[in-house]
Order: C-alpha cells, then sequence, then structure tokens
C-alpha cells in the first residue's frame, strides 16, 4: 500500500526537443504496482510537452490549472476536474495555458515510463 503526498516529493525537470517547463513526480512507479506507473505532471504558464506518440495509453486527471489536450488533430480545453483517456497511437501534446500552471495525474503502463 502507498499512501504519500505529491508535495513532499522532489520532481524531475524534463529536458528535451518539444518540452518546456515539464516536472515529472513518479506517484507509484510500476515497482509497486506490477505493469502499471502513476505520474504526476506539473507544467509551468505555457509550458508542454512534446507533440509525440506511442504504443501505450493513457489515463490523466487534472488536479489544477488550465490549459489544453492536443490529440489526432483537435484541441480539447483543459480544467481541475478534466479527464481524458488517450489511446495508443494517437499523436497528442499537452500545454498549459498562458497564464497558469497545469497539473495533471497520468497513468500508464509500465513501458510508458522507462
Amino acid at each position: 500500500m502507498t499512501v504519500g503526498y505529491s508535495d513532499t516529493l522532489v520532481g524531475t525537470p524534463l529536458q528535451g526537443d518539444g518540452l518546456r517547463d515539464v516536472v515529472k513526480k513518479v506517484l507509484v512507479p510500476p515497482a509497486e504496482w506490477e505493469g502499471w506507473c502513476m505520474r504526476l505532471f506539473e507544467l509551468g504558464p505555457a509550458g508542454h510537452t512534446p507533440r509525440h506518440r506511442h504504443d501505450w495509453p493513457h489515463i490523466n486527471v487534472v488536479l489544477e490549472g488550465a490549459g489544453t489536450l492536443h490529440v489526432d488533430g483537435v484541441d480539447h480545453e483543459l480544467r481541475a476536474g478534466a479527464y481524458a483517456f488517450v489511446p495508443a497511437g494517437a499523436l497528442h501534446q499537452f500545454t498549459a495555458a498562458p497564464d497558469s500552471p497545469l497539473s495533471f495525474v497520468c497513468i500508464v503502463p509500465a513501458e510508458g515510463d522507462a
């Protein structure tokens, strides 16, 4: 069993093409949840993940802030309480609003957090 508080975890700032002001915190690693991983992503205002696709799905829940989720050519508005299922193979990108951070939980199969 795991119980914790995300504000006590040290995040990893992500670097690379298409990334801007993104921090990842692993809440429940695959070692504790066989086959799955639960992460928290925190994007600063106007921060974003790269536009990308891969072979696994995402389950997402927005905790705070505002922004958009781009999926296969369509932009979806996000705010606290929003949830999304991004299918495997879908082109997707999370972007925080220019004046708001965005934080969301992202659950993926273990291979999605390699």
